[in-house]
């Protein structure tokens, strides 16, 4: 049952995975809040969500579902789109943050791989590879165009505002869509795609890195 398995087989593993992965998460959104407010829109900062508190970000459904299948969610930082300044800008950067935020973590997971002195450490040399893996994952499902996820919004972005407006009527319908797609496995190429692209990228980030 996912990484839940290694509640039993490896209880110390489950907890610092528990901590490193909900905070990943957490960190996607509060990506979302800090570029949000570098654009303008204080939304969240006032809504108290600008913070690695993990109470107000905590969404148990998310939580359950990042250790059954691999990724899951925070609760989203609230963003007013319309308070951001140059705002086809704006909703692209803010939109890209959070996946942006997971690609570093995968980043830096890979950078602390390559240091000799971590591999005297067997938590640490278990325990990073699937922090790599799931934050590359983390990204690749968010990039996907469908409401209610990242990749919906980074599309709108580019659309001219009647079809932006077509595209937000669809978002009611996305959750249910994205749902049936997940339990079927018809997003699994795509996902796989999105996935593969990232971890390459992030492979050539490092390939000079000795």
């Amino acid at each position: 049952m996912g990484l839940l398995s290694l509640l039993f087989s490896n209880p110390v593993l489950f907890v610092v995975l528990a901590v490193l992965l909900l905070y990943s998460i957490i960190a996607h959104e509060v990506a979302h809040g800090w570029v949000a407010l570098l654009f303008g829109d204080d939304t969240a900062k006032r809504s108290g969500r600008l913070t690695l508190d993990p109470a107000p970000h905590f969404d148990p459904l998310g939580a359950l579902m990042l250790f059954l299948v691999g990724f899951g969610w925070a609760r989203p930082v609230p963003v007013d789109y319309a308070r951001l300044s140059h705002s086809r800008l704006g909703l692209f950067c803010v939109s890209l943050a959070g996946c942006a935020a997971n690609i570093l973590i995968a980043m830096a997971g890979i950078f602390f791989l390559k240091l000799e002195n971590v591999h005297s450490h067997s938590l640490l040399v278990t325990a990073l590879p699937i922090l790599v893996r799931i934050n590359i994952i983390l990204g690749a499902f968010n990039l996907i165009p469908i409401p209610p996820l990242d990749g919906s919004k980074i599309l709108m972005s580019f659309l001219p505002k009647d079809a932006q407006l077509s595209f937000a009527r669809f978002e009611p319908f996305g959750f249910p869509l994205l749902i049936v797609l997940l339990f079927t496995g018809l997003l699994n190429p795509l996902i796989a795609f999105m996935q593969d692209l990232i971890y390459t990228l992030v492979v050539l980030m490092f390939s000079g890195f000795k």
